[in-house]
């Protein structure tokens, strides 16, 4: 299992550089609007989903402001009927419990099954506010590394457009 330790010295030995903040456990983005917390990057909301069957699971990254559309998601990556995963299922794949979610979470060793698709209003930015496995701390990863970390993984992932609800 990918824990915090682990991660840190992963990122020292693939050489990848981030902001680190630590601060008061975190489960949602209004939670650190809440604290007045200022930090680098931009803030994330993730999203694990799953197909109607659940045989396919994916991590959704986008911004906190967006109300994603989840059906017109689903026509647009030709998944049926995505929806949200269980906690239980959250904990088998990526290892983490809810309100600690991140694209970090994809080096646990389950994570191999989860397709990661990246807003692109997020990637075309600065670095992403992400939980390196415990939402007491934000590590502000640049893309480029994001990158590097996935093929390192090799996990599979897109950028997309992401369609909001109206």
């Amino acid at each position: 299992m990918m824990s915090h330790s682990a991660l840190t010295a992963l990122f020292q030995q693939l050489a990848i550089h981030c902001r680190q903040y630590q601060h008061p456990p975190l489960a949602t983005c209004s939670e650190a609007d809440a604290l007045g917390l200022s930090r680098a990057g931009l803030r994330t909301k993730n999203l694990f989903l799953r197909n109607d069957n659940g045989k396919r699971h994916f991590l959704l990254v986008t911004s906190p402001e967006c109300s994603v559309d989840l059906k017109r998601l689903s026509k647009q990556m030709q998944v049926s009927r995505l929806g949200f995963a269980s906690a239980e299922r959250l904990d088998k794949y990526l290892g983490v419990q809810p309100g600690h979610v991140s694209l970090l979470a994809l080096g646990h060793p389950h994570a191999t099954d989860v397709e990661l698709w990246i807003d692109r209003a997020l990637w075309n930015g600065q670095g992403l506010q992400c939980h390196p496995m415990d939402n007491q701390h934000t590590w502000v990863v640049p893309a480029a590394a994001v990158e590097q970390l996935l093929c390192h993984w090799q996990r599979r992932w897109q950028v997309i457009d992401v369609p909001v609800a109206e």
